[in-house]
């Protein structure tokens, strides 16, 4: 094993789970951060948090479920000065693109006292996938409550990668790497995409917020999870993301995943089914 104990939290998600298999792949010794591993980790519980950071000099962090939602900002304030009271150098901050709040806990991440990247990310590809989207993509009916906006999905294989660099080289403390795909989508262009590459017919349907967040209510979906989707789609999803950003051609010196071969690996692995 490399020198270095590596701390992934949230290392189950999409995001996380990919971080923790590219550093296994470069030798790296880890740790995941979540409530099923050993130390268990819980945001919500701060006594959990001085067990995994010991002996650990970076951390990749991806805060659950959103950056956005109330409260995030002081986890984030005090598990960074924890972190870095305990002797952690290195923290990685994924963040979400578009949204205000995000932005103060890059703030934040970046007064702590150690060396900092952000990984400031688009919508995921793989929310058609491994996410709420995937049941109505099987089902063939997509309805979400958004307009013909561009969205430049970045694949999360590539937030990954841009992770574990940050995470094990040099040269990349004190940059900010926003991350998207090569070129924008609407969500029905996306939809339709992955109809043509599974050769199903898969509908896109707008339908209007309130509506939307009634049928996650009947689906008993927490309050606090549907506040978060609504504020997602209502604001983060309003057009100020129709643009692409360098980040993975800074970062790693080459181009983005396009969302046409997420598609068609996708589509090949049989998770649409």
């Amino acid at each position: 094993m490399k020198q270095g104990l590596k701390l992934v939290l949230g290392g189950t998600g999409k995001s996380g789970r990919r971080v923790a298999q590219g550093l296994r792949a470069r030798g790296f010794e880890l740790r995941i951060g979540s409530r099923g591993a050993q130390p268990g980790f819980d945001w919500n519980d701060a006594g959990t948090w001085p067990a995994v950071l010991d002996g650990v000099d970076a951390v990749y962090i991806a805060y659950y479920p959103d950056l956005a939602v109330p409260g995030a900002s002081a986890a984030i304030r005090a598990f960074t000065e924890l972190a870095v009271q305990g002797g952690v150098g290195r923290l990685v901050l994924l963040s979400g693109r578009g949204e205000a709040e995000a932005r103060h806990c890059e703030d934040i991440v970046r007064a702590a006292g150690a060396d900092w990247t952000v990984v400031r990310a688009s919508w995921f590809s793989q929310n058609f996938s491994e996410s709420h989207l995937l049941e109505p993509v099987r089902a063939g009916v997509v309805a979400l409550p958004v307009a013909a906006v561009g969205e430049p999905f970045v694949d999360a294989d590539d937030i990954a990668d841009v992770a574990v660099a940050a995470l094990t080289e040099a040269g990349h403390a004190g940059q900010l790497y926003e991350l998207t795909g090569p070129r924008l989508w609407t969500f029905a262009e996306a939809v339709a995409e992955i109809g043509r590459a599974t050769g199903r017919r898969i509908e896109f349907a707008q339908v209007p917020m309130d509506a939307y967040a009634e049928a996650l209510q009947r689906e008993r979906l927490p309050p606090e999870l549907v506040a978060l989707i609504r504020y997602l789609f209502s604001e983060v999803l309003d057009g100020r993301n129709a643009s692409t950003a360098d980040g993975v051609q800074r970062a790693l010196g080459r181009p983005p995943k396009d969302f046409t071969d997420y598609v068609r690996a996708t589509a090949a692995s049989g998770a649409w089914g």
